[in-house]
């Protein structure tokens, strides 16, 4: 299942054509303007399940903001999750945020240009290593993705699914034989841009196809059919309720999330998911008293949102909540604060909570709830 698919003259000629097309068909994208490996490894993690169009002006804040390693290193965690807040899937953040602290004590500020050190800081996994150290030392190391998987799957009509790890290795066995040595960091390049501009998931450009005539998928009309994937399971719904708690001079209070998990470390309001076939009021009662010790009366909803995440869907309902019982007091030692709902902007919140502050505080606050 792992023997070569392709001879070294065929690999050779499909590496020269797709050379040649991205020289003039690329995308001028910031990331691709810096021969700087600290900047190529920003994009890279942000461009991990993001589109580009998206990540691009939160990159150039983000270099912005954290001109280098260093910089990054000796920001807080929650200045970095900040500057991340509304790009999602915020383990990429905390992740490079150690990362950079790890790289400023043993490396002395400078990425690691070798494997074996890449790959064991945090949140360097193995297509992003190999994206880093093609793109920015040149060393002809593949660097695998979704779009590769892709075009390499229909390039030789591969039957066996990319989601497993036999037709991975076969299709990292066929990019090893492609990639040139004297220029690996274009060609993963070329290869990750060929699936996202012409051989799409959906309705592939292929009469604009610089290899549609070595293309097997092309030649056998099976486009469609690949690449083969694993079923996909029904995502699930799940439903979230949130507090809305004033005190007496018209702050809200507000908890940290734990440092690991889903949104770790960003701020929200008090709740969490319910159980199943509970109601919103109970499983308000009961996530507050879990995270803040304290007893509350539930009152009328406020706002709800609907939010999709990767592997579950979620609606979020916020209630305004009197306190009855005890004063807030994190059982597992997490922060937790009251704050001016004017300066509520300055900490990092995940998108659904934010999109319930719009609906909730200042200027269109709702009056305290009162028995």
């Amino acid at each position: 299942m792992n023997e070569p698919v392709t001879d070294r003259q065929g690999a050779s000629l499909i590496s020269a054509e797709l050379l040649a097309w991205f020289a003039s068909a690329a995308r001028r994208l910031p990331w691709r303007e810096t021969a700087d490996p600290y900047a190529i490894w920003v994009s890279e993690i942000m461009l991990q399940q993001t589109q580009v169009e998206t990540v691009i002006p939160y990159y150039r804040r983000f270099l912005e903001r954290f001109p280098s390693i260093e910089a990054l290193s000796a920001a807080s965690l929650e200045e970095v999750l900040k500057a991340w807040e509304n790009l999602g899937y915020y383990s990429r953040a905390r992740h490079l945020h150690q990362a950079a602290g790890v790289v400023s004590t043993r490396f002395a500020g400078r990425l690691p240009d070798r494997w074996e050190d890449l790959i064991r800081l945090p949140g360097i996994g193995r297509y992003t290593a190999g994206a880093i150290l093609s793109i920015a030392f040149g060393q002809p190391t593949p660097a695998i993705d979704g779009n590769v998987r892709r075009v390499i799957s229909r390039l030789f009509a591969l039957e066996a699914s990319i989601d497993e790890t036999p037709g991975q290795a076969v299709i990292e066995t066929i990019v090893c034989e492609m990639i040139p040595a004297d220029d690996p960091g274009r060609f993963n390049q070329a290869v990750m841009e060929l699936g996202a501009l012409v051989c799409t998931p959906k309705r592939p450009a292929c009469s604009h196809c610089p290899l549609r005539r070595r293309c097997r998928a092309f030649a056998l009309e099976t486009t469609g059919c690949l690449p083969v994937r694993r079923k996909r399971i029904a995502i699930p719904h799940r439903a979230s309720v949130a507090a809305i708690i004033h005190n007496d001079v018209g702050e809200i209070l507000i908890v940290r999330r734990p440092p690991s998990g889903l949104l770790g470390s960003l701020w929200k309001f008090p709740g969490n998911f319910l159980r199943t076939g509970e109601s919103p009021a109970r499983g308000l009662r009961r996530t507050v008293r879990e995270e803040l010790g304290i007893e509350i009366t539930v009152g009328p909803k406020l706002a709800s949102v609907d939010h999709a995440y990767t592997h579950f869907r979620m609606t979020l309902s916020a209630h305004a909540v009197l306190i009855t019982g005890g004063g807030p007091a994190a059982a597992d030692g997490r922060l937790w604060s009251w704050i001016d709902p004017h300066k509520i902007d300055a900490l990092p919140f995940s998108k659904a909570d934010r999109l319930i502050a719009r609906q909730v505080l200042p200027p269109r606050v709702a009056p305290p709830f009162s028995a």
